[in-house]
């Protein structure tokens, strides 16, 4: 029964998927050939709502054909038209999935930054780029070392990125482990944390530098399955019985509390980690209390 499920649920998916396709990727050629600011940013308005349509078509499935609970804590008072920074461990492709759940049309539309060959993917890419997600190389450190100039490149996507999103009620969205949660790369990482890889910093920090004082909050979110990791096909198939989500709102860390700009001051730098480190620490322990062991 669960593989029949989990096929309908497919097959549904692709249907809306498609019936959202069209006109969105239709206003993408438009919005691409439009040469006023002003014009491509009341389109993007437009296009956000067809995104947003979409998830809450997911949404609808999840809820009614999936047989999962939802149990989250802490998200009242968000704004539909702020200016939020989201945190969130990851452990799973149904990490997107939740947050799209618990945040559609609460918050501005969520934002990812993107690997820049993601692109090229078949009508997804030119809907990511429509929608203003930015696209960055994600170089790693034997890139960079080997070609520093590789490392720029990426501030400077992140700093145009975060220009245009001065402009628009937005939701940064940073899974700041880099990667998804395995007891592998946990193991490797030797990681302090009993539930969580190291957080990463850098892309953080570059978002805050860049956007603090236009933010309303930072939204630090913890995703909890008790029942183990899941795949999508387990969320199809209705083989999750509980999701657990903690919301907690924070400030935004200032460059004046943290004693300088994150790339121009190596003390700012510690302490910025350290402020994230902080956060690290209060949401292993909201892992172990949501996980009961």
């Amino acid at each position: 029964m669960s593989s029949l499920r989990a096929a309908l649920v497919l097959l549904l998916i692709i249907l809306h998927t498609l019936v959202h396709a069209l006109p969105l990727l239709l206003l993408a050629l438009v919005k691409a050939l439009l040469p006023f600011p002003g014009l491509r940013r009341a389109l993007g308005g437009v296009l956000a709502a067809i995104a947003e349509s979409w998830i809450a078509a997911n949404t609808w499935m999840v809820d009614h054909l999936t047989g999962t609970r939802f149990h989250v804590a802490g998200d009242d008072g968000l704004l539909a038209d702020g200016h939020y920074l989201v945190l969130a461990n990851h452990q799973s492709w149904v990490d997107i999935v939740v947050l799209q759940k618990v945040f559609n049309r609460r918050i501005p539309l969520l934002r990812f930054f993107l690997k820049q060959q993601l692109f090229w993917v078949p009508v997804l890419g030119l809907a990511w780029w429509a929608l203003d997600f930015p696209f960055m190389g994600r170089y790693s450190r034997a890139e960079i070392a080997k070609n520093p100039e590789l490392g720029q490149r990426d501030i400077e996507a992140t700093r145009r990125a975060c220009a245009k999103f001065r402009e628009i009620p937005v939701a940064v969205m940073n899974f700041v482990e880099g990667t998804r949660f395995t007891p592998e790369k946990h193991a490797r990482q030797a990681s302090p944390y009993r539930h969580l890889l190291k957080p990463k910093a850098g892309g953080v920090a570059f978002v805050v530098d860049a956007m603090g004082d236009a933010l309303h909050a930072v939204l630090d979110v913890t995703i909890a399955y008790p029942g183990g990791r899941p795949t999508m096909m387990d969320l199809m198939g209705g083989r999750i019985p509980d999701v657990h989500v903690l919301v907690r709102q924070r400030p935004i860390p200032d460059s004046e509390a943290m004693g300088g700009r994150y790339q121009d001051d190596r003390a700012a730098r510690a302490r910025f980690q350290q402020w994230l480190n902080g956060m690290w620490r209060d949401k292993d322990e909201a892992l172990t209390r949501l996980l009961g062991d």
